[in-house]
């Protein structure tokens, strides 16, 4: 009986988890330190095929495959998923991130840019926004006001400190003509 039980209840979580939006959230997360292996990213992606208008299967693809560095496939699996959902914040931080790794940080500025512009409040898009304007274009100012948004956002965030201290650095660097 207990057996019985347990496989009905097996059987109804796995119904409810195949009933789920598809546009939640992702639920790819890789542990911390632990790097997605090819038969991660292999299962991820036969699941992206199989459900492809699953906004959750290509941001989690996504996100594994940026999280193994691979990030022309990762931009790939989050253009995709941008196709189902344009306005989903995340993934374009994500996707501009890519970008910036990929030595693009003008494509980089563009996606944080639209991600901005749909949450004007999203901490990680300012945070990463400061970071690319401050080393990778040079924009010390523009880094500076990202920068200062996201401490407004976050002042307890665990890389506050360091933010604070990478503002006062840009404000004290001599200006470049």
């Amino acid at each position: 009986m207990k057996k019985t039980i347990f496989v009905l209840l097996l059987t109804f979580i796995a119904a409810a988890g195949c009933n789920q939006n598809e546009a939640q959230k992702s639920r790819y997360v890789a542990p911390v330190g632990v790097l997605p292996t090819p038969l991660d990213i292999k299962s991820l992606q036969d699941a992206a095929s199989k459900a492809p208008k699953s906004e959750g299967a290509w941001t989690d693809l996504g996100n594994a495959l940026m999280d193994s560095g691979r990030f022309k496939e990762a931009i790939d699996a989050y253009q995709k998923s941008l196709t189902i959902d344009p306005k989903n914040v995340d993934v374009r931080v994500d996707m501009g991130t890519c970008y910036r790794n990929m030595g693009m940080p003008d494509k980089a500025v563009e996606e944080y840019r639209k991600a901005l512009k749909i949450n004007p409040e999203h901490p990680n898009g300012h945070r990463n926004l400061g970071v690319v304007l401050a080393f990778d274009l040079k924009d010390k100012a523009g880094a500076v006001k990202e920068l200062e948004k996201y401490l407004q956002l976050m002042p307890n965030a665990p890389d506050s400190e360091k933010i604070r201290q990478l503002v006062q650095e840009l404000r004290a660097a001599p200006s470049r003509p």
